[in-house]
This record gives structure tokens, C-alpha cells and sequence, in this order.
């Protein structure tokens, strides 16, 4: 059965309106659809004849239709002369022919002026027609062209007079405006022209437009290249040097490169202001020397640079009293004590205080209370031993009442190691062989602890390092417990504590040996490396520290500042 599609009409031609001018429709594989008729008959051949003689009707159709547009006769054709085989390329030749007639019939009506018009002579500057083909435009589009220009020309503002005609007629044609600028020897005239600019500078240049420069083939793959080069001999060295350190060869190649001496500059740089050269080879010439001449850097003023205090004289510690012999100390005090007793006998002259009592002690007994000694000496020592014990009594109390307690002197100390620490941060470093004794290890920490210093220690089974930092008297006392009290030479066995109590310490910070025997620690010393100050401490406490990892140290702030209210 035959698809209705095939059966769907397509365009016509613009000229024929009936069927057998229709175009075919295509199968899917894109060859011709073959048409059914609707009887469902098989098609019969078609005769030529007869397309032939409806092709030459149409032809003679047209034929009519331009003749009747141009006025012009109509050659004659006999329509019973059977068609021969060139007769349909002539046909369609004429047909074309009639076209462009046509077109060219139109053009001279809308515009008169073209029927003078002369076919162009193609040159290189003719209008082309878009696309590849470079081509001249056809005859007709070169008249509409012309149509457009004219019809634009047409267009153009008129004056708003009444005399348009005869103002138009008599105005001149207008020159066109010249955009170039004057040349060099214009410029040159003119009074206010700058003669040491040269043409370039003061004449435009025209706009030159520049070559396109193509990179070479392989330039980037030459740089990837070098660039990976380059990182794997940065990656070779980094692996050299971190052998290195692990072999220890760095340490001895830096201390090898300390020895070397550069050798001394051909000039010196304070020197090159005053020398006319590049060495000192010409210092006996005295043309080559800066020192008379103009252009010296040695003149006759003098720079007074504006006094600053220096920054280190804020630590240094307070000048101490003179020291005095114990002759010039004891003449101090009798004066004192001198200046101190006329004042108060001024007192008692003048009636502001009572006299005080006369002072008996066993030596004057017999000097101050004579009669009554005599009269009655058991009393009068009984009344004496008495008063002294009462003088020693009033005595040991005023010491009591003058003594800090135990929350004062701790409060006093810390104001006191704060102070020292103001003055300047030292830094010390200390290397120790051996930490074995527990002992030293509770000496080194308690004391860095009680003198307010801050540091660290670090263990090792090969040497031991301790860094501590604080004020100059604190680091000063520490410094003499690691030199000097501290017996690094002593082993003492460790102290019998409970299993739970024992701390869990590492094989080699233990006091004895597999043997179950005590260390010998007879080569262990204690040597001080590095001394010197810092602007501020560099370690803190190790609770801040804990806290601080979890950024919650404003916790041990606010414990240290908490005081529990009572109700």
C-alpha cells in the first residue's frame, strides 16, 4: 500500500500552477520517491512531445506579457512547426533573455537618468560582490546603487527661506575641510615654537600597523624543559643536604667555612667617595684623590646629628651606694643618733614630751640609785632585772609586729623577681651528660621554679639541654646551683616510694643499671653554651601552654583572679 506522504503536494513553480510542475518527493536514502497515481495504476511514460509544446506555449506566454509591458512587436514563431531538439535551449535562452529586459525596463522608468548608463569597466577598485568569487556586481544592483545615492543626495537639509532657489544657485561649492596639521616650517615661524623639538616630536606620525610575530615551533616546550630541569636539581640538592644533616657532616662543614677569611675588597666602600678609581693603586696620584675638589664629599660644615637616647640604658641596674669602712659607718651612726637625741631633749625642754625613765642595768646600779641600793639592795635588783626584762619583752615584740607573713614575703619575692625581670630578659643554656640522678632533676626544676625563671628541658640519652630565661639576679643564683652547688659527679640510690607512686621513667633515666647497680656518673659535668638577653620570655607556663592548644587559656586567668564569696 502506498505512504500517504508520498502523496503530499511541494512547492510549485512561480510561473506554472499545475501539477506536473511539482517537485517529487525523496525516499529516505535521498533518491526520488517514485509517484503513484491515485487509481493506483502504474505510471505511463511521459511524452516528450507533449512537454516540449506545453514548455514552447509558456514560452510564448511570456513572450506576450513583455511585449505588452515594453510596447515593443513581438517576433513571429510558427506554433505547428514540429519542436527540434535545440529548440528548448533556445526557449530558455529567450526566456532569460525577456528576464532581463524586464529588470532593465523597470529601472528606466523609476529613474530616467540611468538609460544614459554605460556598462563598468571592472578595475581593482570596482565594487565586488560578497562572498568568495570575486566578482563585479551585476549591471541592475550597480543602477539601484546609483538610485541610493541619489535618492540619499535628495535628502539633504534645504534652508527654510522663501529665496531657497536663488540662494542655492548663487552659493559657491564648499571647500572640503583639511584635517592635516601644519608642517615643520610653519611651526618654524611661529614666535613661541620650541626649536629643540625636532619634526618627529611635533608632526603626527601615521598609524603603522605592526607585522604579526609568531613564536618559534618548540619555544614553550623548551621552557616546561628547563623549568623541570630546574626543580629536580632544586629536588637532588634538598635530598644532598638532608643526608647531610643526618649524617652529621653539616655541623663540621659550617664550623670549616667559619675559619675561612675573606679576602679584603679592592676598595672599601667608605672609601669610593674619595678615590677616583676602582682600587687603591692610585692613591699616590693626587688627581685621583676627593678631597680639595669641587665635586668632595669632605666640606667645610659640620652635621650635628640630633641626640637619641639609648635604647640599653633603660636596663641597666641602679647605681649602688659608696661602701664606707666600719670606722666611717660607726661615726655615721653616732651622729645620727646624736642629731636624733637633741631633738628630743629640745622636746622635753619645751614641755612636749615627759621625761623618759632613767635606764638602770646592772653597771650603774650603784651610780643612778645610790641611797636606795644601799638601803635595800635585794629590791632594788629585783626592780632592776625587771625593767631589762620588760626592755627585751617590748623589744622582741616590735621585731614581731615588723615581720611579713608568709603570704606577704611570697607576695614581696614575686614583686621583687617581677622588677628584675623588667630590667631585661637573660637567656642561659646549659648541656648536662647526664640526667640520672633524680636529684639533679628535682634540683634543676624546683630551683628554676623558686628563682621564676621560665625554660625547658630537654632529655636525651646521649646529653641533656636546659634553656631558662628570667632576670639578671634570679638567672644569676641559677647559674651558680648548675656551676657550682649541683655535685653532677654524685649517684645517689632512688628513694624507696609506693608502686603507685613511682613515676614511669624511661630506661636510661634510670639510677640503675641491668645489673641492678648504681651509674657511674664520674665524667658527668654540666657546661654553660650560651649566655645572652632577649627582648621578652619565649616560653611560658606549661598549663597556660596545655590550654592554649585547645584555645581555652583565658580559663587559667580566670582561676588565678576567682575569689570565693562568703555569705
Amino acid at each position: 500500500m502506498a505512504d500517504k506522504s508520498s502523496n503530499v503536494l511541494k512547492r510549485l513553480h512561480p510561473e506554472d500552477h499545475d501539477l506536473d510542475g511539482q517537485k517529487r518527493a525523496r525516499a529516505n536514502d535521498g533518491s526520488p520517491r517514485p509517484t503513484t497515481p491515485s487509481s493506483g495504476a502504474p505510471a505511463a511514460k511521459p511524452d516528450m512531445s507533449q512537454i516540449v509544446a506545453q514548455a514552447r506555449a509558456r514560452a510564448e506566454a511570456l513572450k506576450a506579457r513583455i511585449q505588452g509591458a515594453t510596447g515593443s512587436p513581438a517576433p513571429s514563431s510558427a506554433a505547428t512547426t514540429p519542436p527540434a531538439p535545440n529548440d528548448r535551449i533556445a526557449a530558455l535562452k529567450a526566456r532569460v533573455a525577456a528576464a532581463t529586459s524586464r529588470s532593465t525596463a523597470l529601472s528606466q522608468q523609476k529613474a530616467p537618468a540611468a538609460q544614459n548608463y554605460s556598462p563598468p569597466v571592472y578595475g581593482d577598485d570596482t565594487p565586488r560582490a560578497r562572498g568568495g568569487l570575486d566578482i563585479g556586481l551585476h549591471p541592475a544592483l550597480l543602477a539601484e546603487t546609483q538610485q541610493d545615492v541619489s535618492r540619499n543626495k535628495s535628502r539633504t537639509p534645504q534652508p527654510k527661506f522663501g529665496n531657497r532657489g536663488r540662494d542655492s544657485a548663487a552659493a559657491p561649492e564648499k571647500a572640503q575641510l583639511d584635517l592635516s596639521g601644519p608642517s615643520f616650517e610653519e611651526l618654524k615661524e611661529n614666535p613661541y615654537f620650541d626649536p629643540s623639538l625636532g619634526p618627529r616630536n611635533v608632526i603626527a606620525k601615521g598609524r603603522q600597523s605592526r607585522q604579526l610575530v609568531f613564536n618559534e615551533k618548540g619555544k614553550y616546550m623548551a621552557q616546561a624543559a628547563a623549568l623541570r630541569r630546574q626543580a629536580q636539581l632544586e629536588e637532588t640538592k634538598r635530598k644532598i643536604a638532608e643526608r647531610t644533616r643526618l649524617a652529621g657532616l653539616e655541623e663540621d662543614l659550617n664550623a670549616e667555612r667559619g675559619f675561612l677569611v675573606p679576602a679584603p675588597p679592592d676598595l672599601e666602600w667608605w672609601d669610593e667617595g674619595l678615590i677616583d678609581g676602582n682600587s687603591y693603586d692610585v692613591i699616590d696620584d693626587s688627581s685621583k684623590l676627593k678631597i680639595d675638589t669641587p665635586d668632595s664629599i669632605i666640606t667645610i660644615y659640620i652635621q650635628h646629628p640630633v641626640l637619641i637616647e639609648p635604647p640599653q640604658e633603660k636596663n641597666n641596674p641602679a647605681p649602688k651606694p659608696m661602701y664606707l669602712t666600719q670606722k666611717e659607718q660607726a661615726k655615721l651612726r653616732r651622729q645620727r643618733r646624736q642629731a636624733d637625741l637633741k631633738e628630743i631633749q629640745a622636746k622635753i625642754r619645751l614641755g612636749l614630751e615627759p621625761p623618759p625613765p632613767p635606764k638602770v642595768k646592772k653597771s650603774n646600779l650603784m651610780r643612778v640609785l645610790g641611797e636606795e641600793a644601799v638601803k635595800d639592795p635585794t629590791a632594788v635588783e629585783a626592780r632592776v632585772n625587771r625593767e631589762i626584762a620588760e626592755r627585751q619583752h617590748k623589744h622582741e615584740e616590735t621585731n614581731e609586729t615588723r615581720k611579713l607573713t608568709k603570704e606577704q614575703k611570697a607576695e614581696k619575692l614575686a614583686q621583687q623577681q617581677e622588677q628584675d625581670a623588667a630590667h631585661g630578659i637573660h637567656v642561659r643554656v646549659y648541656k648536662i651528660d647526664s640526667l640520672a640522678n633524680g636529684r639533679h632533676r628535682f634540683q634543676v626544676s624546683k630551683n628554676a621554679e623558686q628563682q621564676a625563671l621560665t625554660g625547658v628541658v630537654i632529655m636525651h640519652p646521649k646529653m641533656n639541654l636546659v634553656v631558662v630565661e628570667g632576670g639578671e639576679h634570679s638567672i644569676r643564683k641559677y647559674d651558680a646551683l648548675l656551676q657550682n652547688r649541683i655535685k653532677w659527679q654524685e649517684m645517689e640510690a632512688p628513694r624507696a616510694v609506693e608502686e603507685g607512686n613511682r613515676e614511669v621513667l624511661a630506661k636510661w633515666l634510670e639510677a640503675e643499671d641491668e645489673n641492678g647497680e648504681l651509674k657511674d656518673l664520674s665524667m658527668n659535668q654540666c657546661d654553660l653554651i650560651f649566655k645572652g638577653e632577649a627582648k621578652q620570655r619565649s616560653f611560658h607556663t606549661q598549663a597556660k601552654d596545655v590550654l592554649s592548644r585547645a584555645k581555652m587559656e583565658n580559663f587559667w586567668n580566670l582561676a588565678k583572679s576567682f575569689k570565693k564569696e562568703f555569705y
